[in-house]
């Protein structure tokens, strides 16, 4: 640990924060109040009733972004308002226009105690990322439905249905052509138009101008349930359909900042991308931003070449609600176990550098999560951060890692090289790894060879040798051999570098614990006289403590109150 880069960093929040660090508000500064008739149309109340009745659902979750939440009671209410019995019908007291804005509290007073034909729940605190959909919350008031709000990455969901209302935001539309027909002045170039879901809305009207304009091959994707389509979640044009690497020949205009792992998908896949952004004022934007993912893709495979050598990995769960989640969870244990590395699982719900830093035992994480929520970039994590895909190319061997630039992110596309490779083939994990696992007592010099025996792997980026990059096959090394020389009732000699065993499977974590870990347990940071007595060292021996209620603690020796 002498290596400064290997110090965890210091977690604790400082004494003088509070002194410092302005307040945070308590509540989010609401906007203007809303009419019935907007809030109708932004949440689409009539399209999500109309699906309820048709399917039959009797509880039905909201699950709302935090920035939606003042609108959550409002949308309540009318979507409760549709379901209240015919028997006992509400009155509506606000038929003035003057006094169209919602009052949440005093309407739900108006139909609470009335009978309603279904249940409504609203979601707040979303378990991971609030681009995927809850179903974790939804299953704790047993809900038949998910009405998901805001933007979405679209993952396929494991469990429940769902109801996507994108949630109609307002758009520049006549800036928005005029930045297009100044990003592309030649009328004949192949160009998609693509959006934001919650601007999604708006492309039929843009493109609609943009024909009378004299653009011929625009062409606006449908939005889809597909993250391994080539315009993830989108429609593509026909040709691409038969031949996916004419999407080469296509210009992406981009309506909102993408997310980063979109881009890192699409940079590979068309010629250029133009972003028009929706953050800035909308008067200040006069041209679309040529954006490139060169940068990031260098940074991202640079990280993968840094964990090459990493014994002991970590996979993370981020999602508990994407289909096939743990098909791939499986997928990633399988890869690392056959490349003589050791891996753990952890389920910490959302994820941030403090929970991560608690195991230094762990040398980089594998994120299980949706096709946007898998990447994560920050400076704050002391140890990388990977997607299952980066990982398999990590593993790969130094002769076979070949970075083509294109980077993948769904599921269906990482499984699909288990159906190419059959999981239960050892052999088969091994090319998937790229790794030589087949080793024999004869290539670790006979069965009382130790793990220093075993040849180093050369860290290119540290330049230095590392000698235990896969502590699982050292160990299968040294039980070979020991098997072996049983057979003919030879004498073992343990090798030094045994690694300690729970369950009789050996465990890379404990052995940190033994080894590395200065702190150990309560009672772990000093040693009794007698437990020792060779060394010399005297420790404070234990003794009882106090008892009693907190008036009046007795003490162990004076039998006193004090």
């Amino acid at each position: 640990m002498a290596d400064g880069s290997r110090i965890a960093p210091v977690l604790s929040t400082p004494a003088n924060h509070i002194l410092d660090e302005d307040a945070l508000p308590t509540t989010i500064e609401p906007e203007s109040p809303r009419s019935p008739e907007t809030m109708q149309i932004r949440y689409e109340i009539d399209r999500t009733v109309a699906e309820i009745r048709q399917r039959g659902w009797k509880r039905v979750a909201l699950q709302f972004p935090d920035l939606m939440l003042p609108d959550a009671p409002a949308v309540f209410e009318a979507l409760s308002q549709k379901f209240v019995s015919e028997k006992k019908p509400i009155r509506n007291k606000y038929t003035n226009p003057e006094q169209s804005s919602f009052h949440v509290g005093e309407k739900l007073d108006s139909i609470k105690g009335q009978p309603l034909s279904v249940e409504f729940f609203i979601l707040a605190d979303t378990s991971y990322g609030a681009c995927c959909v809850d179903e974790i919350a939804a299953e704790h008031v047993d809900a038949d439905v998910v009405v998901h709000y805001g933007r979405a990455c679209l993952s396929p969901p494991a469990r429940l249905p769902v109801i996507h209302v994108f949630t109609r935001q307002s758009l520049a539309v006549d800036r928005v052509v005029e930045t297009f027909k100044s990003t592309y002045p030649d009328r004949n170039q192949a160009i998609i138009l693509m959006a934001d879901v919650i601007f999604a809305s708006h492309l039929p009207c843009i493109s609609g101008i943009l024909e009378t304009e004299g653009y011929r091959f625009v062409f606006t994707p449908d939005i889809v349930h597909n993250p391994s389509s080539p315009l993830p979640n989108r429609t593509v044009p026909g040709n691409v359909l038969l031949e996916p690497s004419q999407l080469r020949n296509w210009r992406l205009f981009h309506i909102s900042d993408p997310p980063e792992s979109l881009l890192l998908i699409l940079s590979s896949r068309v010629s250029s991308i133009h972003v028009f952004p929706t953050t800035n004022t909308v008067a200040e934007v006069t041209s679309a931003a040529n954006v490139t993912a060169s940068a990031a893709l260098r940074r991202r495979y640079a990280l993968m070449t840094s964990v090459t050598t990493v014994p002991v990995f970590g996979i993370l769960i981020n999602t508990l609600s994407v289909k096939n989640y743990l098909h791939v969870v499986e997928h990633v244990k399988s890869c690392i176990s056959a490349s003589g590395r050791k891996s753990y699982t952890f389920v910490v719900g959302k994820v941030n550098a403090a929970k991560v830093a608690n195991f230094s035992e762990i040398g980089a994480w594998v994120v299980i999560g949706c096709w946007e929520s898998s990447l994560i970039e920050s400076k704050d994590f002391w140890k990388p951060i990977l997607t299952p895909f980066e990982l398999e190319l990590a593993l790969a061997g130094d002769d076979k890692r070949i970075w083509t630039g294109t980077w993948v992110a769904d599921f269906e596309t990482i499984l699909a090289g288990i159906k190419r490779y059959p999981i239960d083939q050892p052999i088969n994990k091994a090319e998937i790894c790229g790794k030589d696992l087949t080793r024999s007592s004869h290539d670790t010099g006979g069965s009382d060879s130790e793990p220093e025996s075993v040849p180093p792997e050369f860290d290119l980026r540290t330049g230095r040798y590392v000698s235990n990059s896969r502590p699982t096959q050292v160990r299968r090394d040294i039980e070979k051999g020991e098997n072996q020389s049983s057979q003919h009732g030879q004498l073992v000699r343990r090798s030094k570098g045994d690694m300690t065993r729970i369950g009789d499977v050996a465990s890379p974590g404990a052995e940190f614990l033994q080894s590395s870990r200065t702190w150990k347990g309560l009672g772990s940071d000093f040693q009794i006289e007698y437990d020792n007595p060779q060394d010399g060292s005297i420790g404070a021996p234990l003794e009882e403590g106090r008892s009693g209620s907190a008036r009046g603690y007795i003490s162990a020796r004076s039998q006193t109150r004090t």
